[in-house]
């Protein structure tokens, strides 16, 4: 029998992606999420509530995270929860839930108002990187 674990959300980045590097070299980008949610109570008003979402992202999602995310930035984000224990710095126990992000799309406003999605997957990562480590060559052309 099989099992599933998977979440979705688009929102907006609390705060810049954080990239760090392991000992063991594997890279890891840290970032939150806001996803709004908007409902009408039984009075006919209007609310809007906040969830926030820790992300992780590993590898070479990672790093195109840590060097493209930015605060504000409207995201689409895939992956799947894993809850884990921690003590904080008075040793209480707390415990987290992050999404572990496989997909991430970066949502960008167009002039016209409209959203254009700009796809980076774990596979087009490698090509995300490429693109920028050729770019980064040809501005180092003496001409």
């Amino acid at each position: 029998m099989r099992s599933l674990n998977k979440v979705m959300i688009i929102g907006n980045l609390g705060r810049d992606a954080e990239l760090r590097y392991l000992p063991t070299g594997k890279v890891v980008a840290n970032f939150s999420v806001a996803v709004n949610r908007s409902y009408t109570t039984g009075d006919g008003e209007t609310r809007t509530e906040v969830e926030w979402f820790r992300v992780e992202a590993w590898d070479k999602l990672g790093e195109v995270c840590g060097q493209y995310l930015t605060k504000g930035m409207r995201v689409y984000v895939e992956g799947r929860l894993r809850t884990r224990e921690y003590e904080d710095k008075n040793d209480i126990k707390r415990i987290a839930v992050e999404i572990i992000a496989n997909d991430m799309l970066m949502l960008e406003p167009r002039e016209n108002g409209r959203e254009s999605e700009r796809p980076v997957t774990t596979e087009t990562a490698t090509e995300e990187r490429q693109v920028v480590e050729s770019a980064a060559e040809i501005d180092e052309m003496p001409f």
